[in-house]
Protein backbone atom coordinates (compact mmCIF):
# COMPACT_ATOMS: atom_id res chain seq x y z
CA UNK A 1 0.00 0.00 0.00
CA UNK A 2 1.59 3.34 -1.01
CA UNK A 3 -0.35 6.35 0.05
CA UNK A 4 0.47 9.76 -2.26
CA UNK A 5 -0.70 12.94 -0.18
CA UNK A 6 -2.89 16.18 -2.92
CA UNK A 7 -0.28 18.52 -4.16
CA UNK A 8 -1.17 21.85 -2.60
CA UNK A 9 -2.90 24.58 -4.42
CA UNK A 10 -1.12 27.62 -3.78
CA UNK A 11 -3.23 29.41 -6.79
CA UNK A 12 -6.27 28.48 -5.51
CA UNK A 13 -5.72 29.63 -1.93
CA UNK A 14 -4.08 32.31 -2.96
CA UNK A 15 -6.82 33.62 -5.37
CA UNK A 16 -9.16 33.00 -2.59
CA UNK A 17 -7.30 35.01 -0.03
CA UNK A 18 -6.66 37.70 -2.18
CA UNK A 19 -10.56 38.01 -3.27
CA UNK A 20 -11.39 37.69 0.23
CA UNK A 21 -9.16 40.67 0.97
CA UNK A 22 -10.20 42.87 -1.35
CA UNK A 23 -13.82 41.83 -0.39
CA UNK A 24 -12.89 42.62 3.10
CA UNK A 25 -10.75 45.73 2.20
CA UNK A 26 -13.84 47.43 -0.18
CA UNK A 27 -16.31 47.46 2.63
CA UNK A 28 -13.81 49.11 4.98
CA UNK A 29 -13.51 51.54 2.45
CA UNK A 30 -17.10 52.22 1.61
CA UNK A 31 -17.30 52.35 6.18
CA UNK A 32 -19.52 49.73 6.48
CA UNK A 33 -21.01 48.42 10.07
CA UNK A 34 -18.27 46.72 11.69
CA UNK A 35 -20.68 43.99 12.81
CA UNK A 36 -20.94 43.56 8.85
CA UNK A 37 -17.38 43.29 8.20
CA UNK A 38 -16.70 40.98 10.81
CA UNK A 39 -19.31 38.87 9.68
CA UNK A 40 -18.28 38.66 6.06
CA UNK A 41 -14.84 38.33 7.74
CA UNK A 42 -15.90 34.92 9.82
CA UNK A 43 -17.87 33.84 6.74
CA UNK A 44 -14.92 34.15 4.62
CA UNK A 45 -12.50 32.30 7.49
CA UNK A 46 -15.12 29.51 7.45
CA UNK A 47 -14.84 29.34 3.67
CA UNK A 48 -11.29 29.38 3.65
CA UNK A 49 -10.73 26.57 6.71
CA UNK A 50 -12.69 24.35 4.64
CA UNK A 51 -11.00 24.57 1.37
CA UNK A 52 -7.45 23.70 3.48
CA UNK A 53 -9.33 20.73 5.33
CA UNK A 54 -10.03 19.67 1.92
CA UNK A 55 -6.91 20.13 0.26
CA UNK A 56 -4.57 18.87 3.59
CA UNK A 57 -7.35 15.66 4.03
CA UNK A 58 -6.90 14.58 0.07
CA UNK A 59 -4.91 11.64 -0.75
CA UNK A 60 -4.66 8.78 -2.90
CA UNK A 61 -3.77 5.40 -1.41
CA UNK A 62 -2.68 1.85 -3.90
CA UNK A 63 -3.61 -0.65 -2.40
CA UNK A 64 -0.89 -3.82 -4.04
CA UNK A 65 -4.01 -5.32 -4.47
CA UNK A 66 -5.02 -3.89 -7.64
CA UNK A 67 -7.25 -0.59 -6.60
CA UNK A 68 -6.74 2.81 -5.95
CA UNK A 69 -8.67 4.85 -3.73
CA UNK A 70 -9.50 8.53 -4.12
CA UNK A 71 -10.44 10.33 -0.17
CA UNK A 72 -10.86 13.70 -0.01
CA UNK A 73 -11.98 14.83 3.15
CA UNK A 74 -15.76 13.82 4.07
CA UNK A 75 -16.70 14.77 0.69
CA UNK A 76 -15.35 12.37 -1.50
CA UNK A 77 -14.35 7.94 -0.77
CA UNK A 78 -14.24 6.34 -3.98
CA UNK A 79 -12.21 2.99 -4.81
CA UNK A 80 -11.12 2.38 -8.87
CA UNK A 81 -9.82 -0.99 -10.18
CA UNK A 82 -6.11 -0.43 -11.63
CA UNK A 83 -7.27 -2.93 -13.87
CA UNK A 84 -9.55 -0.50 -15.58
CA UNK A 85 -7.51 2.05 -15.86
CA UNK A 86 -6.59 2.76 -19.84
CA UNK A 87 -4.37 6.35 -19.49
CA UNK A 88 -2.90 8.61 -17.79
CA UNK A 89 -2.08 11.98 -18.62
CA UNK A 90 -1.38 15.73 -17.51
CA UNK A 91 -4.52 17.78 -17.51
CA UNK A 92 -5.57 20.84 -17.40
CA UNK A 93 -9.20 20.20 -16.61
CA UNK A 94 -11.21 22.81 -14.47
CA UNK A 95 -13.90 20.50 -13.75
CA UNK A 96 -14.80 19.97 -10.08
CA UNK A 97 -12.46 16.75 -8.77
CA UNK A 98 -10.80 15.45 -5.96
CA UNK A 99 -7.50 17.43 -7.14
CA UNK A 100 -7.34 20.78 -4.96
CA UNK A 101 -4.08 21.87 -6.94
CA UNK A 102 -3.96 23.15 -10.63
CA UNK A 103 -1.25 20.62 -11.44
CA UNK A 104 -3.35 18.00 -12.58
CA UNK A 105 -3.47 14.67 -13.85
CA UNK A 106 -6.41 12.63 -15.79
CA UNK A 107 -6.83 8.89 -15.59
CA UNK A 108 -9.19 7.52 -18.30
CA UNK A 109 -10.71 4.23 -17.14
CA UNK A 110 -14.19 2.14 -17.90
CA UNK A 111 -15.26 3.27 -21.36
CA UNK A 112 -15.66 7.14 -21.38
CA UNK A 113 -15.30 7.55 -17.32
CA UNK A 114 -12.37 9.81 -16.19
CA UNK A 115 -11.18 11.14 -12.68
CA UNK A 116 -8.80 14.27 -12.43
CA UNK A 117 -6.72 14.14 -9.47
CA UNK A 118 -3.31 15.97 -8.09
CA UNK A 119 -0.67 13.59 -6.87
CA UNK A 120 2.31 15.16 -5.57
CA UNK A 121 5.01 12.99 -7.30
CA UNK A 122 2.68 12.40 -10.56
CA UNK A 123 5.75 10.34 -12.30
CA UNK A 124 5.92 7.74 -9.81
CA UNK A 125 2.52 7.61 -9.14
CA UNK A 126 1.78 6.49 -12.61
CA UNK A 127 4.65 4.05 -12.71
CA UNK A 128 3.27 2.68 -9.53
CA UNK A 129 0.14 2.26 -11.08
CA UNK A 130 1.75 1.37 -14.68
CA UNK A 131 3.13 -1.80 -12.52
CA UNK A 132 0.23 -3.32 -10.98
CA UNK A 133 -1.07 -2.91 -14.80
CA UNK A 134 1.05 -2.66 -17.39
CA UNK A 135 -1.30 -1.98 -20.22
CA UNK A 136 -2.11 1.90 -18.93
CA UNK A 137 -0.80 4.15 -21.43
CA UNK A 138 1.06 6.08 -19.61
CA UNK A 139 1.45 10.00 -21.26
CA UNK A 140 3.46 11.53 -18.39
CA UNK A 141 7.00 11.45 -18.99
CA UNK A 142 10.26 12.34 -16.70
CA UNK A 143 10.21 15.85 -18.99
CA UNK A 144 6.68 16.75 -18.23
CA UNK A 145 7.66 16.55 -14.73
CA UNK A 146 9.83 19.39 -14.93
CA UNK A 147 7.19 21.92 -16.16
CA UNK A 148 4.41 20.54 -13.59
Amino acid sequence: MTLYKSEFGYRLVGFLVVLFLSINGFMIFQNEPIEEILSVSGIHLLVLSFFLYLHFSTAYTIHDHGILNVKCGFMYNKSFDINKIKSIRKSNNMISSPAPSMDRIELAYGTFNVIVISPKNKIQFAKELTKINPNIENRLNEKANTTL
